[in-house]
């Protein structure tokens, strides 16, 4: 996991503003399944939006457990919405900057 600064957070918050979540946790929670698509989406894209309609009174909780399985970071948890970063592992591959 990659700590932000609160600079480095803010630019993240405004790219991932006009994005759409990829990954929807529903009725079974968070599965080996949503965990696969988190960690997929987050090889793709860097960036992503995991929208809770489930759970939503344990978002936070599971947006953590989510970040610690995928070793992602969390920018932040937006009503049920949160937004998650995962820098490329490859120089060449990295499309969002720090």
């Amino acid at each position: 996991m990659t700590e932000l600064t609160s600079k480095q957070r803010k630019n993240l918050e405004k790219l991932a503003h006009d994005l759409q979540p990829v990954v929807i946790v529903g009725g079974a929670g968070v599965t080996d399944g949503v965990i696969s698509m988190v960690d997929k989406s987050l090889a793709a894209h860097e960036l992503i939006k995991v929208k809770f309609n489930e759970y939503k009174e344990d978002a936070k909780e599971l947006t953590r457990e989510l970040c610690e399985k995928c070793d992602a970071t969390l920018v932040r948890v937006i009503g049920f919405t949160a937004i998650l970063f995962r820098e490329a592992e490859k120089e060449e591959d990295r499309k969002i900057k720090l």
